[in-house]
């Protein structure tokens, strides 16, 4: 053998633990370890030294256990010794299965069937030292399968009774304890694996081993089999049950869903004619108030100006009363002025007695209208025609007459007591109003009235 060796592993990453071929190494000898690698020495069968990633000299310095090896004159030294390397990398997609079929009785209907199960995993190396001592012993290595390295164990082997055991027990218990239709368990792959992963990692763990991720990929239903038939015909027709339900829930949601948009929109209806006959009646109300106003204000304005009149009227007695003369005086005087005009007015013949007919017919019918003008001016008109009838013969009965008519269609002041003609409105002597206004009309009302006689408003 050389004095300087070189010891490293660049194998397959399938391999868990790799025993270096030779045993025997002198001080000069290097040992190289890569990223993904872990070495253990062991030395008269005991386990010397870890080495993790690195480039190592195997001489006493780095070997402790060593120096009582070392030749003190040469100072080189042989040495017996096991080099092993673990492969600290998680192996991916590691197979696993059950050996034989797994024994189930379908909760629901009490049905026996038998399953299969089978999948993979990522396995990893969490202790070494542990492994090495408690799995590989004094072998040349162990690997998941036989052929990875000719090695004496593989772990599959080893692991294969543990994790049909775990899934053996765990499977049946896990679909019950989560209430799992068996027709329906695809759905339910992921729970499943991980109930699974906690029943089997104990059991790896005790040998330095540990398992990142584990999955169950595949449920072997016994589709052969007259009972798992029989569990299918049950399952559809409860399928279809449940569809029927659903159908019906669906319905019935439709239906009140409907019957809700139908009373929302019947309340909303319903807001809608309150609003709209709130409205009319705010219209109505706003239209009787304005009514009622413009009346009041048309009964203003006519009492307003019944009393202007009043006050003029008033005011212009009051002003004659000053002067030493009344209403009746420029009555009387108008009187006598038109009774002067219509003497002036007829022809000299009559004034003296003379002829002329046609002229005296015409001058007769002038005074006859100023007569009539003075019997609708005043009631004191009445002593003036009787003069006048004295005056003129044959006339003394038709001036009775029309005396007497008018006799009664007079009526008297209630402040003064002067006789006034029935349509007179205000006395001719003190100016007192005799009759009211209506505000709706404008007729007269009698002195006293509460209703117009016309169209029966109150006032």
């Amino acid at each position: 053998m050389a004095l300087s060796e070189l010891i490293k592993y660049e194998g397959d990453n399938s391999t868990f633990i790799w025993k270096y071929p030779h045993e025997d190494f002198n001080s000069m000898t290097e040992l190289v370890v890569h990223e993904s690698q872990e070495v253990i020495f062991f030395a008269n069968g005991q386990a010397a030294d870890t080495f993790g990633p690195g480039r190592y000299k195997l001489d006493a310095e780095n070997i402790p256990i060593l120096i009582k090896l070392v030749n003190v004159v040469t100072g080189v030294s042989v040495f017996h010794c096991e080099v092993y390397f673990i492969n600290k990398t998680v192996q991916m997609s590691v197979k696993w299965g059950t050996d034989s079929k797994v024994r189930f009785v379908e909760p629901t209907m009490g049905i026996p069937i038998e399953l299969g199960a089978s999948g993979e995993m990522n396995l990893a190396v969490s202790d070494g030292r542990k492994m090495l001592i408690n799995l590989v012993g004094t072998t040349s290595g162990i690997a998941w399968d036989d052929e990875s390295g000719n090695f004496t164990k593989s772990l599959q082997k080893s692991f294969r009774p543990m994790i049909s055991t775990a899934v053996k027990s765990q499977l049946p218990t896990a679909i019950k304890r989560k209430n799992i239709d068996i027709v329906e368990v695809d759905q339910h792959l992921m729970e499943l694996s991980d109930g699974l992963r906690e029943c089997i990692l104990p059991g790896f763990e005790e040998y330095g081993l540990t398992i990142p991720q584990l999955y169950l990929s595949n449920v072997v239903l016994p589709e052969s089999d007259p009972n798992f038939k029989r569990l299918r015909e049950l399952h559809t027709i409860s399928f279809q049950k449940r569809v029927a339900e659903a159908e019906a829930e669906v319905r019935t949601a439709q239906a009140q869903s409907k019957a809700a948009y139908v009373t929302a929109e019947a309340q909303a209806q319903a807001q809608i004619n309150i609003a709209q006959r709130e409205a009319i009646l705010e219209s109505q109300t706003t239209e009787t108030e304005i009514a009622r106003r413009e009346a009041e204000r048309t009964l203003i304005q006519a009492q307003a100006e019944a009393q202007a009149t009043q006050m003029a009227g008033m005011a212009e007695a009051a002003v004659m009363q000053a002067q030493g003369y009344n209403q009746k005086d420029v009555l009387q005087a108008e009187v006598q002025k038109s009774f002067a005009e219509g003497l002036g007015n007829m022809g000299p013949d009559v004034v003296n007695g003379g002829g002329g007919s046609s002229s005296v017919m015409g001058d007769m019918m002038n005074l006859g209208m100023g007569m009539a003008a003075m019997n609708a001016m005043a009631p004191q008109m009445g002593e003036m025609m009787k003069g006048f009838g004295a005056a003129m013969p044959g006339a003394a009965s038709d001036n009775s007459a029309v005396s007497q008519s008018q006799n009664q269609s007079q009526t008297k002041c209630p402040n003064c007591g002067n006789s006034l003609p029935a349509n007179a409105k205000f006395c001719m002597e003190c100016g007192q109003p005799l009759a009211n206004i209506c505000p709706n009309c404008g007729a007269n009302v009698p002195q006293g009235g509460k209703f117009c006689l016309e169209c029966g408003t109150k006032l």
